[in-house]
């Protein structure tokens, strides 16, 4: 990190975020190009890539997000099209199994895909959903079949009607594990969000209806209205699944504020489209119970988690937190007209561009320690390339953009 960063611009000026976008694709483009097929993954601060083989199914479905929505915003710049073509090329041809399924992890080597881990995840099919409505919006017409497949997929081996939810795991010899989580089912809303967005289908939009309600209507701690991370397979809440494990990038224990306010979104997008009286309040509810919880009072930034009664239990901080929580509280100033959640907003930014934005190479960093210090040199790992860094700033944007100029709240 510089010890000086530039000034930061007006993060309430679309302009300024679509500056910092294009900042963040240059860290990719063009050094993410695997000549063999598909993209690099695992990248250094310095852009170095120091696993050319290895390919994983969120980063491969994430890329397919990254240069779709590059495409739409920056039609000036055809490489982006191209390289979502070749990212989803890519997911079919490596990825896709011929029943349907995707590979978890695969390495790529002399331009064949050799399993790795052919566990089928829940989570792993509802980004291969997001990555084709995603495309699909794009203007890449082949991707609208791969959303209804997908979908259909992740009916017949995930979803529970009888609770409303996806189950989480089918091991490789075909067995359902019993872990339940609410991370996937999060990120099925977030998907069929983007489906139904792309393809006008109330199937898309009826079950990310039903899971949301699900999830923070029915599955909430009752005391406190918080939604916890692990459950039985009954749909009991799990206390002690990976307790003390912050390790699980996917699966980690406790409270996650940064999904706390990941729900505020979803929910304030789901009630543009079909709004319930529960939305915004609840909506409001988890993103300050997030920011009261999770905010460093001396160091600044949320924190990755905390546990029952509010106590700090990883007090690291994580990238997509500080992302994800952002964009809610641009969605919420637009929506409430409430000024403290514009200022929210504008202290995210001050204190990602200090401590997370790399000036010097680009992009963001993945994880700092507790006192913004950096813990790894590893820029983007397994499930980064930057798909919360750059999607938050395009859901900045369009909140900022829909309030036209006129009604945009001062920086």
């Amino acid at each position: 990190m510089t010890a000086t960063p530039p000034p930061l611009p007006d993060m309430r000026q679309p302009a300024a975020l679509r500056a910092h976008v294009k900042s963040i694709l240059d860290f990719y483009d063009p050094r993410a190009v695997d000549p063999s097929g598909g993209f690099f993954q695992f990248f250094k601060d310095d852009g170095t890539v120091y696993n050319r083989v290895r390919r994983h199914l969120v980063s491969s479905t994430r890329y397919v997000f990254l240069w779709s929505m590059a495409a739409r915003r920056f039609p000036d710049q055809p490489q982006y099209l191209d390289y979502a073509r070749r990212a989803l090329a890519f997911l079919h041809e490596a990825h896709r199994q011929p029943a349907g399924n995707y590979l978890w992890e695969l390495d790529w080597v002399d331009g064949r895909a050799q399993r790795v881990d052919a566990t089928q995840h829940a989570y792993g099919l509802a980004f291969v959903l997001l990555a084709h409505a995603h495309a699909a919006m794009a203007g890449i017409d082949e991707a609208r079949a791969g959303m209804a497949e997908t979908l259909a997929t992740i009916d017949a081996r995930f979803w529970q009607p009888a609770h409303g939810l996806v189950a989480d795991e089918i091991s490789p010899a075909g067995e359902l594990l019993p872990y339940r989580g609410q991370n996937a089912n999060m990120h099925l809303v977030e998907a069929c969000l983007a489906a139904h967005e792309a393809s006008g289908d109330d199937i898309y939009l009826d079950r990310a209806a039903t899971v949301a309600h699900s999830v923070v209507q029915r599955l909430t701690v009752p005391s406190d209205g918080w939604i916890w991370e692990h459950y039985t397979p009954d749909w009991q809440i799990d206390w002690e699944y990976n307790k003390g494990d912050a390790t699980n990038i996917f699966r980690p224990w406790g409270y996650q504020p940064g999904h706390f306010t990941e729900w505020g979104q979803l929910l304030l997008l789901l009630e543009q489209r079909r709004p319930e009286p529960w939305h915004l309040p609840r909506a409001r509810a988890l993103f300050d119970a997030a920011l009261k919880h999770g905010w460093d009072q001396t160091h600044g930034g949320i924190v990755y988690g905390f546990g029952p009664g509010g106590v700090v239990c990883f007090p690291d901080k994580y990238h997509w937190v500080q992302c994800e929580s952002l964009a809610t509280a641009a969605l919420l100033g637009a929506r409430t007209g409430e000024a403290r959640y514009w200022q929210v907003y504008d202290q995210l930014w001050d204190y990602a561009w200090r401590h997370w934005v790399d000036h010097e190479h680009g992009a963001w960093f993945r994880i700092l320690g507790p006192d913004n210090v950096k813990h790894t040199n590893e820029k983007s790992p397994a499930g980064k390339v930057d798909y919360h860094t750059t999607g938050a700033c395009w859901r900045a944007m369009q909140v900022l953009e829909g309030l036209g100029k006129a009604a945009r709240p001062a920086g």
